[in-house]
């Protein structure tokens, strides 16, 4: 059955071919006669264009993320007969492609394209078998949250259809929200850890709290909608139908499926168990070795992966050591790590004024980056990047920090949020770490020159391997650093945690899925090798266990491309420029480890 029905929705946006699945990978057809070059190119660019029109044509919430307002009042489809619709779309395609073109008869950029399709339809064949493994509702990807957080920040209002639009949606949350519910009470649905339902019945009851449904102020979408429509050139009569249709709609189609789901989530709560790792389900073993491959792009084992992560831990415990000795700190390293954790003047008041001041301090580190980036360079973003807070219905439960890339037509901007929930959670120290990782250089730079590119296909200008992207992320931290900036040494500590949090990851994630540790174990050994919040632990090590495998790439990655820097350095000697290197790295958008190795290999040749 179809899972992470919201994340399936999100990946249509970006990429129609990523949602492709199929149990088996459909057979290559013998290559057609050889045709000219620049005849195949054209064709081939054309069969990719169609192909990502009749996917995108499927998903109205597809179209919303990339700014089309086609379909600007419709839910998508989450039910399993739309996934099998997308398994048979992409195994059509692929034969299809295969049938009609020559790999040899494609220029080079193009024949990147052949080879990436084949890759996304892959990774997708792999996980097909799997899909009824990944949970419908948990704390970080469910639509409680998921779709009030799509009509907020994806939903934008410039006229009065686009209003009626918001308020044809809000009717038809509702539904959407019962064919999702259908799927989580599917004979075949597995169960989060029983630890997951409270997020999940919080965030639900958080969306139907506060006017029209009690007394109190407004409630998270009706306040939206109030300022989307108070903003509009429309007479003021128009308005208040407006938001009195609204009303009607959270009243009689938001609020009694809100009510259902929170009735499901606690009968489910009581039948869910106390395990947390993959490896409890039939296949779960073989799942997880799936999803390492997914997402890191390798052929690692789950023992390679939580040997690795050991062994970087290990070399970040030493770095740590050394700025131990550039702050004269008198003790072992897990005292360091005790001051680092509790000592005060690392942390922001949980205040207004200091979450107004964790803000300032990232738009002052993220403005002296901008003025930085020209020198190591060549290639930059245009859309601008925006810092918002997230917000309060969904605080609780969502993760420190993310990213949101820009609408491709500059409609909307890249939008990094950062989790202000709980200040004992953000250290002071690790604000410039974070501004690079999510905006510049990190997944703004990216994000954006990719949804930027000309003359490639839509799948490739909005997909993505996770390895790569966020890969990208964590070298842009370390990337800060040669460009000058973490002048305070706790600012230095503050990246190295980070770091450190990412091998740390390595060691947990496959301890949890592979290894049996139980979410106690893995919260443990966080504690005791780092200076990680306690807040910031648990809400860490959740997501891990409710997104297995995932957080695993980011090391990987960026293990990856500081690997082919260095050996790009020293084999090019004065003919490297760090311009040259990223724009290697960025230009052809996201692509697998072994390609990313192939195209700078490739640049360090011709250069």
């Amino acid at each position: 059955m179809n899972r992470h029905l919201l994340l399936a929705a999100t990946a249509l946006a970006l990429s129609a071919c990523t949602a492709t699945e199929t149990a088996q990978a459909p057979a290559a057809a013998p290559p057609p006669p050889a045709a000219p070059a620049e005849d195949q190119t054209v064709a081939i660019n054309a069969f990719f264009d169609a192909y990502d029109q009749a996917q995108l044509a499927k998903s109205p919430m597809g179209q919303s993320y990339r700014g089309i307002k086609t379909d600007y009042d419709k839910w998508d489809d989450f039910s399993d007969a739309e996934a099998v619709r997308e398994n048979e779309a992409g195994i059509a395609a692929l034969a299809e492609m295969r049938a009609k073109f020559a790999s040899a008869n494609l220029s080079p950029q193009a024949r990147l394209s052949y080879r990436l399709f084949e890759k996304d339809v892959e990774r997708a064949v792999k996980g097909f078998p799997y899909r009824n493994l990944n949970y419908v509702f948990d704390q970080m990807n469910g639509a409680q949250s998921g779709l009030p957080a799509f009509l907020i920040n994806i939903h934008r209002v410039e006229s009065k259809s686009d209003a009626e639009a918001y308020v044809k949606r809000l009717h038809g949350l509702g539904p959407a929200l019962d064919q999702i519910m259908a799927e989580a009470s599917a004979a075949d649905a597995v169960l989060p850890p029983k630890w997951v339902f409270p997020y999940v019945i919080s965030d639900s009851r958080n969306i139907i709290k506060g006017a029209p449904f009690d007394s109190g102020a407004d409630s998270t979408l009706f306040a939206d909608l109030k300022s989307k429509v108070a903003k509009l050139d429309i007479p003021q009569a128009e308005k208040d139908a407006l938001v009195a249709d609204g009303r009607q709609a959270l009243l009689t189609s938001v609020k009694p499926a809100y009510e259902r789901l929170i009735a499901l989530m606690q009968a489910q709560e009581k039948r869910a168990g106390t395990d947390d790792g993959v490896w409890r389900f039939a296949k779960g073993g073989d799942y997880y070795a799936e999803r390492l491959g997914y997402y890191t792009t390798t052929a690692m084992t789950p023992d390679q992966v939580h040997d690795l992560g050991l062994a970087n831990v290990a070399r970040i415990h030493e770095e740590m050591r050394g700025i131990m000795k550039q702050v004269s700190f008198k003790g072992d390293l897990p005292a360091f790590f005790a001051h680092m954790r509790t000592s005060k003047q690392f942390y922001f008041p949980n205040n207004a004024e200091g979450k107004a001041a964790y803000l300032a301090e990232t738009n002052k580190a993220i403005d002296a980056m901008y003025k930085k980036l020209p020198e190591y360079f060549d290639t930059l973003p245009q859309a601008r990047l925006t810092v918002k807070a997230v917000e309060p219905f969904r605080e609780k439960s969502a993760g420190k920090a993310f990213y949101q890339r820009p609408a491709p037509d500059g409609s909307r901007p890249g939008t990094y949020y950062v989790n202000l929930y709980n200040m004992a959670d953000m250290p002071s120290t690790e604000v410039e770490a974070l501004a690079y990782h999510e905006g510049v250089p990190g997944h703004h730079l990216q994000r954006t020159i990719q949804t930027e590119l000309k003359d490639v296909p839509p799948f490739r200008r909005f997909g993505g391997f996770t390895a790569y992207s966020e890969g990208w992320g964590l070298y842009t931290e370390k990337l800060g650093k040669d460009m000058g900036f973490y002048t305070d040494p706790y600012r230095d500590f503050g990246r190295l945690q980070l770091e450190l949090h990412r091998a740390i990851r390595l060691v947990v994630d496959t301890g949890l899925h592979h290894k049996k540790w139980t979410r106690e174990q893995a919260i443990k050994y966080v504690e005791d090798n780092s200076a990680d919040a306690p807040g910031g632990i648990v809400k860490a090590i959740e997501r891990y266990i409710v997104n297995p495998g995932q957080a695993t790439a980011y090391l990987v990655g960026r293990l990856k491309i500081s690997e082919l820097r260095d050996r790009a350095q020293a084999q090019m000697g004065s003919r490297f420029t760090m311009g040259g290197f990223h724009d290697t790295v960025l230009l052809p958008g996201p692509v697998p480890l072994d390609i990313l190795e192939e195209n700078v290999d490739a640049w360090i040749k011709g250069n």
